[in-house]
């Protein structure tokens, strides 16, 4: 894939044409709190998995409409926990099975995994239907009540997610100020409007995300899912200005003004799926603390899990510094992580058995036990020699 979007210096300099509706923060208002007028009721059922040192729990809350969303909770075994991070799934996938999510559990934290309603038949399982119907749209989720902000299917996926964090705090462990999101994709689009409709979470996490600055994205790639979107309106020709009247209220540059939380943003160069100055609009507009990693060679898949590696690196600093932490500024451009430090321990010489053999003068070699290295990621230092 060739490069195809503005340049990196051009990036750094592109501002999102979007302006949102003058009614956008009363829209979301009204949608969360009657989304609220339902009890949250979270259910959390033990499961034995074999997964001995989590805890993992089966979840239940209600989300948008009242209707139940399923999740999965996974805690360290045996450890106080009072952090989590509430993670979204990219397009197309659902929460799936638990030992798939084990990363953030194992860095001492607990992950509430969101499940996103009527998808996860594409390369993922759901176990949340969406029972709301729509009027005709194009196959997938990205046309689904489009003509109305009101019906639009991501009405409900943001207000689930944002149910989801209420979720995590319901957990007598966790500290309520002490919630992370994090997501790829659909996950990190997901992730940018939870940041911005809940300003008590502490800390942001979108990759390469999806669902921003739609006047820029819908139609510079032909890739879905913004082609959904296109190839809807080939055939709704007269439905152009409705379309992105409703695709306003859902746009993720909105949501980063609106938001307080330090975030660690990832973005792709060569991505034809979220489109390199899609996710820029949104990042200039992020209204808190911000850095971000670019990646100039990858497509949609991005830093990979270098880029969990670096999150795991960044999160670490918030957690230990609070919120001045991450009070950077943007690594744009730079496409690096840095390398985990190795400390090695020296070889310890054992010199029992030291015997001359009969005659010849000579004793054994001795015995070197060698410790295996430790690798620090928490105080790692030094760029990777590895191009991004």
């Amino acid at each position: 894939m060739p490069f195809f979007d503005l340049s990196q210096s051009e990036l750094d300099t592109y501002r999102s044409s979007a302006k949102a509706p003058a009614d956008f923060d009363k829209f979301w208002n009204a949608t969360l709190s009657e989304a609220r007028s339902f009890a949250l009721d979270p259910k959390f059922e033990r499961i034995d998995l074999g997964l001995d040192l989590f805890e993992t729990y089966d979840v239940t809350f209600s989300g948008f409409g009242g209707h139940r969303v399923r999740g999965w909770y996974i805690k360290p075994a045996g450890r106080a926990v009072d952090r989590c991070v509430v993670k979204y799934i990219g397009y197309g996938g659902g929460r799936d099975l638990p030992h798939q999510h084990l990363l953030w559990p194992s860095t001492g934290r607990a992950v509430l995994v969101c499940d996103t309603r009527g998808q996860g038949s594409s390369w993922s399982v759901s176990d949340t239907p969406d029972p709301v119907g729509s009027d005709p749209a194009h196959p997938g989720s990205m046309t689904k009540g489009i003509l109305d902000p009101k019906s639009y299917y991501y009405r409900r996926v943001f207000t689930d997610a944002v149910r989801a964090v209420e979720a995590a705090r319901s957990r007598a462990e966790i500290d309520p100020d002490k919630v992370a999101v994090a997501g790829g994709s659909q996950g990190g689009g997901i992730s940018l409007a939870v940041a911005g409709l809940d300003r008590q979470v502490y800390a942001a996490m979108p990759d390469v995300p999806f669902l921003c600055d739609f006047p820029r994205a819908v139609g510079l790639t032909s890739r879905d899912p913004y082609g959904e979107i296109v190839r809807y309106l080939v055939t709704h020709r007269s439905k152009v200005d409705q379309v992105f009247r409703t695709l306003n209220y859902f746009d993720g540059v909105h949501f980063s003004a609106r938001a307080k939380a330090a975030t660690l943003f990832s973005v792709a160069l060569m991505d034809d799926v979220c489109p390199p100055s899609s996710v820029y609009g949104a990042y200039h507009a992020y209204a808190g603390p911000k850095s971000i990693e670019s990646y100039m060679f990858n497509n949609h898949e991005g830093g990979g899990t270098a880029q969990e590696l670096r999150q795991i690196e960044w999160l670490a600093k918030i957690d230990a510094g609070g919120r001045s932490g991450a009070m950077t500024k943007g690594n744009t451009g730079s496409g690096k992580i840095r390398a985990p430090r190795i400390e090695k321990t020296p070889p310890k010489i054992v010199t029992e058995a030291l015997a001359a053999k009969a005659g010849a003068g000579k004793v054994r070699a001795p015995r070197i036990v060698k410790t295996p290295p430790k690798i620090v990621t928490s105080r790692a230092k030094g760029p990777a020699k590895t191009s991004k």
